[in-house]
């Protein structure tokens, strides 16, 4: 029902705008060592491509496994803080633990128990947002929060930069392994991001506050979280089948700094690359967000789909350094569309006593479409090369975006509950 509050721009809150800050720190704290990562486990530790997917792939699906269980427990308790907090306090110990790894395996396990943490915060969390956004401004609630939180994948990135730059470390292109010093540089900015993390983890326990489930639906949440599946729309499940099957062609973005390596962008630029490709996220998550709130959420994304799968099959052809900026910018347009979107999405299609098991179960279609998606990646990469491996996956996300032309309703269901 349309109306002048509607319309309107409503503020944002303080849980949302909280939890955004959260991210934003989060995401510094995480993305001053992801750009670094796939070198530093190819060029330090001797990871091949296949090794690098694996380690991406399990601990994501592991992640979403937890995320499934956290989301639920939030439902039956009706409390959502307490889980964020313990999940973001996880990672944030685990991460800059990094500098220490002396082999890929070492880093495994430091990357596992980072996305344990992950697991535990992520769908408590999607569903405080949720509580916490009118139903008339879900897109631009989340897409403000993605928006935050790949601001911080921004700045996180040109920090990891200047620091390196700072120590004077070169662009070691064309070279296979890094000399000492650049390897100290390296596990330097691994050991400074835990500053940013613990910010996070302070705003989170002062600023955020749990959202007190309505009296009128304590006795249908009882009923209907007494299993983590209990409650479920058909049109929520059909969602997920399309969402587990676009992932399975999405391999971890670890890819994407790897291809770009090979056309020629030096690993001294990877920070910048990658913050490139954070900032026209964060430029455009709050726009595209709520224009899904008047559009509807079918149209931005079955487009970001269709986008997606462009960027891939260029990826896969590219020959020069500059298409790797140009595919990286592109690249954000499509998460610009769909990353707030499709959570929204979620929050339109549940039940609000069911929004923390419906954020567990999206999860974890994805998480257990990545492990999958890395692998298999990663091994038609080693066979077949890079072209092929891109191909992959832009025809699963063909054929996703034609499926969700199906299955998304074709106005936004701002009446859910």
């Amino acid at each position: 029902m349309a109306s002048s509050d509607a319309t309107a721009k409503p503020r944002l809150g303080r849980n949302i705008l909280g939890l955004s800050a959260v991210s934003f720190f989060t995401d510094v704290s995480t993305e001053m060592i992801y750009p670094l990562l796939p070198v530093f486990l190819a060029s330090v530790l001797g990871a091949n491509a296949s090794f690098i997917g694996a380690i991406e792939g399990v601990a994501e699906t592991t992640a979403s496994l937890l995320k499934l269980v956290s989301g639920w427990w939030s439902d039956k308790i009706g409390r959502r803080k307490l889980l964020v907090v313990i999940g973001y306090a996880i990672a944030t110990v685990a991460r800059p633990f990094t500098a220490l790894a002396r082999s890929a395996t070492q880093v495994l396990a430091i990357r596992l128990t980072d996305r344990i943490g992950k697991g535990i915060r992520t769908s408590p969390r999607d569903a405080l947002l949720a509580d916490s956004a009118p139903p008339h401004a879900r897109g631009r609630a989340f897409g403000f929060h993605a928006a935050a939180d790949n601001a911080g994948a921004v700045l996180g990135p040109l920090l990891a930069f200047m620091i390196l730059k700072i120590q004077g470390v070169g662009s070691f292109e064309g070279s296979a392994h890094l000399v000492p010093h650049d390897e100290q540089a390296l596990r330097n900015v691994f050991w400074l991001a835990a500053v940013p993390g613990f910010v996070a983890l302070a705003i989170l326990i002062v600023v955020v506050r749990d959202v007190p489930r309505r009296e009128e639906g304590e006795k249908a949440a009882e009923a209907s979280c007494s299993a983590p599946g209990g409650g479920l729309t058909k049109r929520f499940l059909a969602y997920l089948a399309v969402v587990l099957l676009v992932t399975l062609g999405k391999s971890s973005d670890a890819f994407l700094l790897l291809r770009a390596h090979q056309l020629g962008v030096p690993l001294a630029l990877a920070p910048i690359l990658w913050a490139l490709l954070n900032f026209v996220k964060a430029a455009g998550g709050t726009f595209g967000g709520q224009l899904s709130d008047t559009l509807g959420r079918k149209p931005l994304i079955v487009g970001g789909w269709l986008l997606y799968a462009a960027v891939y099959f260029a990826f896969g052809w590219a020959t020069a350094a500059w298409h790797a900026w140009a595919l990286f910018a592109a690249y954000g347009i499509f998460y610009a569309m769909t990353e707030g979107t499709e959570k929204a999405l979620v929050a339109d299609i549940v039940p609000r006593n069911r929004r923390g098991s419906a954020f567990g179960w999206y999860n974890l279609a994805i998480g257990l479409g990545a492990l999958p998606a890395s692998l298999i990646f990663g091994a038609i990469w080693d066979r077949a090369g890079a072209p092929t491996a891109f191909a992959f996956g832009a025809t699963l996300a063909l054929i996703a975006a034609l499926l969700m032309a199906f299955v998304a309703p074709s106005r936004t269901l701002s009446e859910a509950k």
